[in-house]
């Protein structure tokens, strides 16, 4: 009997055909495609691989007017440009479908990877139901399991959720970001603005922390720290009060303790017990991976996958923190133990009677929590290594020991004022051993010293402070956030982000509200709520956990979801204008800020401003005086152009910072400043007379054109004439000499 497998990615059909074939595997190509044929007892099997979504929710007529809500399925390379490889896949596993008589859907076990594999069924290989393999990870005997014990048939409640959630957030994302579209264009303001049924929500989460960052006050306290010695040993303290919100009662205590010897007046000591840390789910791995490593939670996600592609951990889309005993913890550590950085953790583990790790609270009905399969990775590279280097210390750490932490509180009185020192150490390194590097805790000791010693006081100081306001949120405590209100999926709270970010409405790393987000959120609060409320969102998401439970149809969430969107774009169109043109004036001024340089030295009146051009795309930075003032400087066509708040000692002109992959650069933007010109030297009196086409030399690499002194806003250089045609460009160095060149005729 012939079947065909259909998996989510080339690298999971090449593991499983690795797994499951009982002999040589064949590795066949059609349109560019590579797929396996397989024996497997008395099936010859097919493993075809998708690559991801082969197809996408889209109207059936295109246009761009709004409410739309006639929609379908449409291969994913008909609705995007950019998206023509996937009409090989589809292809390859529609030609490969003939030939089979049962079908297998392998695809990640999660909401997106069945409407993957649904789509590929119904539409490729027309039929109405497959088998379905389940697994949480790439290695042998998983996909073995996995394929012995698949379903009958494709777990169509996950599937008809996820159909249900792919046509709401169509819905929602391409209805509400045409209204926001059309209307700010109708103001002259040429911009695509976007919304959706949790970007709207995730916005005003930020946006209202910026409103309280705004408002916030900050008050002044005082507090009194004292600097002394105990037998010979440093002691710091400060004063029982801790903030002193009155100065002259500061003052006060501070003129009463200063000039008088301490004494020690009680001394205790308290131990803490700190529990080893529950098993990585998805956000927490995020959020850790942001503090320790520094790594954008989107990025953890596509670095996490490629290791799950590759074999080496656990499937990371999981809202588990748990770990049960059937994946065979020993089995696992033996597997680390062979892998040199993590043999002497791993037999330690393995020496313990037994191995219960400290699994949290959140669950997940498809996969575990997130570990390492304990097959060795070779050759990876940086963000990659890092990764998985914390996964596995994390998966260490859940089997350890508690750990115990000391501290000692030691009161102080100096002349009836009561002073504070403390000191805490581990004194029972338990997990911590497990998860070294990634404990961040410093300990900090007190000196010997018994209650009635005397403590010889150095200074005291009076400090100045004030309250902070309120944090904004990182990329990955606002991920934290949204999952604690239930926004959005594991899968898919990263990219919201990664979307506010491109659309302008945040800027990070710290993630500040821009002018127009701050403005698209009161907007949106005054004329549509509708369209920021995290309570209809929230409902969604439990409508669609009632689609895969059964106990609601993807028809009534459907139409609830018609009514909502039909009743608030009404209103909208009634207010279009208005809304229109308050996004206008906010994008207008998030422009300007965000493009400003510095201020015109040739006008003395005008700005300097980063512009676009509309023609070619071309960037320059140019006065917005013109064309009073027609001052323009040139810039790097690539990198990204930050303004820095200084200017150049020599010339006056702004200093920017161009930032690219391989690092970043602070030029002045003035070509001909001197910083970059230097004089009294033989080449630069070479230059002037090539700048001034005295002299000429032959391009040595297409031999048609002459080298020419071009300018930079880093500085001269010689370039071919005959650019774009001929690219080629050297700097001007010393040995760059006039008898190198030939005088013009």
């Amino acid at each position: 009997m012939n079947e065909l497998i259909i998996t989510e990615k080339p690298s999971a059909a090449q593991k499983l055909a690795e797994a499951l074939a009982k002999g040589k595997i064949e590795t066949k190509r059609s349109n560019g495609v590579s797929y396996y044929v397989i024996h497997h007892g008395d099936k010859i099997i097919s493993i075809v691989p998708a690559v991801g979504h082969l197809f996408t929710v889209a109207e059936k007529k295109k246009s761009f007017k709004y409410p739309v809500f006639d929609l379908e399925w449409q291969p994913v390379y008909k609705s995007n440009k950019n998206a023509g490889y996937a009409k090989k896949y589809a292809d390859t596993i529609t030609e490969v479908a003939r030939g089979a008589k049962s079908f297998v859907v392998a695809c990640d076990y999660d909401i997106e990877g069945e409407v993957i594999g649904l789509n590929a069924i119904r539409f490729l290989c027309t039929q109405k139901d497959a088998k379905r393999m389940k697994f949480s990870t790439l290695t042998k005997p998983d996909l073995i399991e996995a394929y012995d014990n698949m379903s009958k048939t494709l777990d169509w409640g996950q599937a008809k959720a996820g159909e249900v959630r792919h046509f709401l957030d169509w819905m929602y994302g391409i209805n509400l970001s045409r209204a926001l579209t059309l209307a700010i264009r109708k103001m002259k303001a040429y911009r695509t603005l976007s919304s959706g049924r949790v970007q709207g929500p995730a916005l005003k989460i930020l946006a209202d922390k910026e409103k309280e960052i705004k408002k916030f006050v900050a008050k002044k306290y005082w507090q009194l720290e004292l600097h002394g010695t105990v037998k010979k040993s440093n002691i710091e303290a400060w004063h029982a009060e801790d903030k002193f919100w009155d100065e002259k009662k500061a003052t006060a205590a501070l003129s009463k303790a200063k000039g008088h010897e301490g004494v020690l007046k009680d001394i205790k000591a308290t131990k803490a017990k700190s529990d080893p840390p529950t098993p990585f789910d998805l956000t927490t791995l995020q959020t850790e991976a942001y503090s320790l490593l520094g790594l954008a939670p989107a990025r953890t996600l596509e670095v996490a996958q490629d290791l799950y592609s590759n074999g080496f951990i656990s499937y990371p889309r999981t809202s588990s923190q748990q770990l049960s005993d059937k994946l065979g913890f020993r089995k696992i550590l033996e597997g680390l133990k062979q892998q040199e950085k993590y043999a002497a953790l791993s037999k330690l583990l393995l020496a313990k009677k037994s191995l219960i790790p400290n699994n949290g609270k959140k669950t997940d009905p498809a996969h575990p929590a997130i570990y390492p399969t304990g097959i060795a990775p070779e050759g990876l590279q940086s963000q990659n290594a890092r990764l998985y280097d914390l996964i596995v210390k994390r998966f260490f750490a859940t089997f350890g020991d508690p750990a115990y932490r000391e501290t000692v509180t030691a009161s102080l009185d100096v002349n009836t004022e009561p002073f504070i020192a403390k000191g805490t150490r581990t004194v029972e390194k338990g997990w911590h051993v497990l998860y070294e590097p990634y404990v961040k805790l410093k300990d900090e000791e007190l000196p010997e010293m018994k209650v009635g010693d005397k403590i010889t006081v150095k200074s005291i100081d009076k400090l100045e402070k004030e309250t902070q306001p309120p944090k904004r949120y990182t990329e990955a405590s606002i991920i934290k956030e949204l999952e604690s209100k239930n926004l959005g999926t594991k899968s898919t709270r990263a990219q919201i982000i990664v979307n506010l970010l491109d659309r302008q409405y945040i800027i990070g790393p710290s993630l500040q509200v821009t002018e127009l987000g701050m403005k698209t959120v009161e907007t949106l609060e005054k004329y549509i709520p509708e369209i920021v409320d995290e309570e209809l969102t929230r409902s969604f998401e439990d409508d669609m956990d009632n689609i895969r439970e059964k106990s609601l149809s993807p028809e009534q969430v459907l139409d609830k979801a018609k009514t909502e969107i039909t009743k608030l774009l009404t209103h909208f169109k009634q207010n279009e204008d208005k809304i229109g043109q308050a996004l206008a004036e906010s994008f207008m001024e998030t422009e300007r800020i965000k493009s400003y340089i510095g201020k015109c030295q040739a006008c003395k009146d005008g700005e300097l401003h980063v512009i676009k051009s509309r023609k070619n795309g071309s960037r320059f930075i140019a006065c917005n005086k013109y064309p009073d003032c027609k001052t323009t400087f040139s810039i790097p066509a690539m990198g990204e152009i930050k303004k820095t708040d200084t200017v150049c000692e020599i010339c006056s002109h702004p200093i920017i910072e161009i930032k690219k992959s391989r690092g970043s650069r602070k030029v002045c933007i003035n070509p001909m400043c001197k910083s970059k010109l230097p004089e009294g030297t033989e080449e630069r009196k070479e230059e002037k007379e090539m700048l001034n086409n005295i002299v000429e030399q032959e391009c040595p690499k297409c031999k048609e054109g002459i080298l020419v002194v071009r300018k930079s806003v880093y500085g001269h250089f010689l370039g071919c004439s005959k650019f774009p045609k001929c690219r080629y460009i050297q700097p001007i160095k010393a040995d760059v000499l006039k008898e190198d060149f030939k005088k013009k005729s």
